[in-house]
């Protein structure tokens, strides 16, 4: 009784520690753009957003230490550069995105604010709540998610229901490709190694001992966390899909959003959604930086100052980026996405197979062809299409920005074939 209760508690937490407010704009917009082809869209986004995160949680459960376990194999130097590059790409994007979609979802429409007064405001109180590590954050971040949730259920209850007899057809030309990319944007691949970690530690103080016991509660804590995501993810698609005929192609995310909370719930449920999603977005906030600035104190032998100096800095990002609107923002995450989600695919998968499939020279073949592979995406991502475009036109699944699928699973069984024949 005492597991289950336990398997539920971190369950919870872990769907509130995915659930931040900025990916609750991304599946709106695709159901509206996908229109008819809503499901295809859905499973592509499943997969990146819900089930690679979920198994990054079940290699948690299989490794049980840190992040830096993760890419050990390939090298600890490696290692070590990966979580940096995954913490320095987290309050770079993410998390100026939060005071974006704040400024657009809950402070424009009702006060004539500039987004830089805004973003300034908004992570001054960030940081001092990083500062002071204040408990009440945990207490909004139990109360607030459960009210976001039931908002959504019932906007996504009422939308269904009362949707338009009509659906738009598809814009994208690839709509599982189109979730499937849309879901980088979400984040949650990166979320489920930085949580995990959180999650193993967690349990070790709580004073669980076995390897089994915490193996069993981090996978299925995992999957009712993912249960919850896959249920709200495809209700918004859908209901952004229904209601596409009712709104033009131009809107924003934010707007999306926004436009459908008034439209099933009145202006009393598009205010109090705007007022919640932006609590949300502060706590993701801080607990984001509060994460990435123990790491680096951590690096640093646990110094205060490198904690001090680390928070300030992401603060200082998240005003010069947080003043951008949300869709420029996720403009520009586009091509470190492209570069870093590809690696943590192929380690989150390497991690989950038995250790015979998955040797350190594996790992090291496995990374170093889907960086290299990845890259001519990345080149195309910040620009340099005319210089690339031969190679991009050999490389199967290039051209939809999935160069690096078949090179890395192509060397991965090569290897496993060598290793197996040299034995």
């Amino acid at each position: 009784m005492h597991k289950a209760k336990e398997t539920f508690i971190i369950g919870f937490a872990l769907f509130s520690g995915f659930f931040g407010a900025g990916n609750l704009i991304l599946p709106p917009f695709l159901g509206l753009h996908a229109g008819s082809d809503w499901w295809l869209v859905t499973f592509g986004f499943i997969i990146s957003a819900t089930l690679i995160p979920l198994l990054a949680l079940f290699a948690h459960a299989k490794l049980q230490g840190t992040m830096l376990d993760f890419a050990n194999k390939v090298s600890p130097i490696f290692s070590l550069l990966f979580c940096l590059s995954i913490y320095i790409v987290s309050i770079s994007l993410p998390i100026p995105r939060t005071a974006s979609v704040t400024h657009e979802m809950a402070i424009s429409p009702f006060f004539d604010i500039s987004p830089l007064v805004t973003s300034s405001i908004y992570f001054a109180l960030v940081f001092v709540f990083v500062m002071n590590r204040n408990n009440v954050l945990h207490i909004l971040g139990k109360i607030l998610t459960p009210l976001i949730v039931i908002i959504l259920v019932a906007i996504i209850g009422i939308g269904i229901f009362s949707a338009p007899a009509e659906m738009k057809a598809s814009s994208y030309k690839t709509p599982f490709v189109s979730g499937l990319l849309e879901g980088y944007q979400t984040y949650d691949a990166l979320g489920g190694l930085l949580m995990g970690g959180i999650v193993t530690i967690s349990l070790n103080l709580k004073g669980y001992t076995s390897f089994k016991a915490k193996k069993e509660i981090m996978i299925k804590a995992g999957i009712l966390a993912a249960l919850g995501l896959f249920l709200i993810y495809t209700g918004l698609i859908v209901i952004g899909a229904f209601y596409n005929t009712q709104f033009d192609s131009t809107i924003t995310r934010t707007t999306l959003l926004s436009e459908l909370s008034l439209k099933t719930l009145g202006n009393i449920g598009r205010l109090f959604l705007s007022v919640l999603v932006a609590l949300a977005c502060f706590t993701t906030a801080v607990t984001v930086i509060v994460g990435t600035a123990d790491f680096f104190k951590g690096l640093f032998h646990q110094s205060k100052m490198a904690y001090v100096i680390t928070a300030g800095i992401a603060c200082m990002l998240g005003i010069l980026v947080g003043q951008f609107d949300v869709h420029y923002i996720i403009k520009i995450a586009i091509p470190a996405l492209l570069f870093i989600y590809p690696i943590t695919v192929v380690l989150i998968f390497l991690n989950i197979l038995p250790q015979k499939y998955a040797t350190p020279l594996v790992f090291r073949v496995v990374v170093i062809t889907t960086i290299l592979f990845s890259f001519p995406d990345f080149l195309q991502a910040i620009g340099y299409t005319d210089s690339i475009k031969n190679s991009i036109e050999l490389i199967p699944l290039a051209q939809h920005k999935l160069g690096w699928v078949l090179p890395a699973l192509t060397v991965f069984g090569l290897v496993n074939l060598f290793q197996f024949r040299k034995k």
